[in-house]
């Protein structure tokens, strides 16, 4: 039975989270922006990090110039989604301390969910090397009616696994995401990963998952609730 301190469940981010695939999304990325015909700026890069496909497109497309018709958008979204999966299925690095993370909370007896912007197809195939087991429930970018930093991802996670989400702490890495759960009502663990994650109402801030314990999840989840309440 879980005490009165601890949270209802634990939500986490897929990529820059748990897996080392933020460098892989890169490859892909400016792979796509070079079959458009430009290369994809750093400063676009970095807005895309947490961001889902159709959004990252936009981005994409702005930053080269391009105009946002929809088929071209379309034949892109089709050849990024098959030059990533080639990556994905390579196998894909944990972020440091993430697996064991996964397994202490399960330990731990509370429920999870994996809420991912990436879109089912791929995440099905990142599961394979991380791990069906430790979620209870999955929530891709493309099952809900808008992706992060909207916070339909995170609310249609508490739903599946039956709990408000004010009693949910999320586990992320980006500033889009982090702003998704925040604007779901979920409290934030931020372990940031490839860009800085500013501080947030709803947010404690950790360096890495390497040696997170079950106490430290419930000190987390205690201190951004309490943030919130503030």
């Amino acid at each position: 039975m879980l005490a009165s301190e601890d949270p209802g469940a634990v939500l986490w981010d897929m990529d820059g989270t748990l897996v080392d695939s933020e460098k892989v999304w890169t490859i892909s990325l400016a792979d796509t922006a070079r079959r458009l015909g430009g290369e994809l700026s750093a400063r676009a890069r970095e807005d895309m990090v947490g961001s889902n496909m159709p959004r990252s497109l936009g981005i994409m497309f702005d930053d080269l110039g391009l105009p946002h018709e929809a088929d071209r958008l379309a034949a892109a979204e089709r050849w990024l989604t098959e030059r990533t999966g080639e990556l994905f299925a390579a196998g894909l690095e944990w972020r440091p301390g993430a697996l064991d993370a996964l397994r202490t909370v399960r330990a731990a007896g509370w429920p999870t969910a994996l809420v991912t912007n990436t879109l089912r197809s791929l995440t099905e195939q990142a599961l394979e090397s991380i791990g069906r087991e430790h979620f209870t429930v999955t929530v891709c970018g493309d099952e809900v009616p808008h992706g992060k930093p909207a916070p339909d991802p995170y609310l249609r996670a508490a739903e599946l696994l039956g709990v408000a989400p004010q009693q949910c702490l999320a586990v992320e890495d980006s500033p889009t995401g982090a702003m998704s759960a925040e604007r779901a009502g979920v409290a934030v663990l931020v372990v940031p990963c490839e860009v800085p994650v500013p501080a947030g109402p709803q947010r404690v801030h950790r360096a890495s998952l390497a040696g997170l314990t079950a106490a430290d999840v419930r000190a987390g989840y205690a201190q951004a609730r309490s943030k919130r309440a503030a």
